[in-house]
């Protein structure tokens, strides 16, 4: 069986981003605060009864451990309803800046939060989507038709994807290899100017190193790379590629056109 590895990574943060962060902790905090002060349905329907029992004020505060402001606020609203608090939203000012910013982003709302943030926005990336959903500024997320179970070492999925890296203070594109363990969810990638066969067994033999092993088969999604003909579970192999399999003892299959959610595994971590 292998076994699961986890890695550490350190980044810097700027003082900015320090800022934002503990001013949004801060508020976090106090929204707790408020959220721990307010009586409960319970609390305020027994301070009605005291009351109604002739019980006074200081001795209502004193049972319940709460103040005696809390009491009289109960009393004057003379309802056990715990009242609904009516809040601004914090993103409705940025409602024009986030509308451009999804086209632009083309939907990514982390790449929008970050945009807002860096133009001075001060919210959370959680109070974001809540906006954006009760406004229907996106999609709701989709709910999961099935789910895929792997045993240990039965598969590993691998994947190619193109992304912008700055190298040397140019933006390059490149071409993103990546391979998961689908039981454990181990994730192994790295980045080539281009990807072809030659690095395609280049890759997938210092994943198969990280990972401690190899599995049953490696799924991939119909790449010309590996595939000589047919598509799914018509695909044939390049001998190339067979004989490389073989003597890792491992087959390649593909799935389905169409059928991304079959090597989910992969595509969901690069998928931003």
């Amino acid at each position: 069986m292998l076994s699961r590895v986890s890695k550490c990574a350190t980044s810097s943060i700027s003082p900015g981003k320090n800022s934002v962060a503990w001013q949004q902790e801060s508020r976090k905090k106090q929204s707790q605060e408020r959220n721990k002060n307010m009586l409960s349905q319970s609390q305020r329907a027994t301070i009605l009864q005291l009351h109604a029992q002739g019980v006074k004020k200081r001795e209502i505060a004193r049972l319940l451990s709460v103040s005696r402001l809390s009491v009289r606020k109960v009393l004057r609203s003379n309802s056990a309803q715990v009242p609904v608090l009516q809040r601004a939203e914090k993103a409705e000012p940025y409602r024009q800046q986030i509308l451009e910013l999804l086209a632009r982003c083309k939907g990514n709302l982390v790449r929008v939060h970050e945009e807002l943030v860096a133009s001075g926005a001060a919210f959370s990336y959680q109070a974001l989507t809540a906006f954006c959903r009760r406004h229907g500024l996106i999609e709701p997320p989709q709910q999961p038709a099935g789910r895929y179970e792997f045993p240990p070492g039965e598969e590993v999925q691998h994947d190619t994807s193109p992304h912008e890296v700055e190298l040397v203070g140019k933006k390059r594109r490149v071409q993103t290899a990546s391979a998961v363990l689908c039981y454990s969810r181990m994730l192994f990638f790295q980045c080539y100017p281009t990807f072809q066969r030659f690095d395609c067994k280049v890759f997938l033999t210092e994943a198969l190193r990280y990972f401690g092993g190899g599995p049953a088969r490696v799924m991939i999604d119909n790449t010309h790379v590996v595939v000589l003909r047919g598509t799914g579970r018509e695909m044939v192999p390049v001998p190339e590629m067979e004989a490389f399999a073989e003597r890792f003892d491992f087959r390649f299959v593909a799935h389905e056109r169409g059928d991304a959610n079959r090597s989910a595994r992969v595509e969901r971590p690069l998928s931003a």
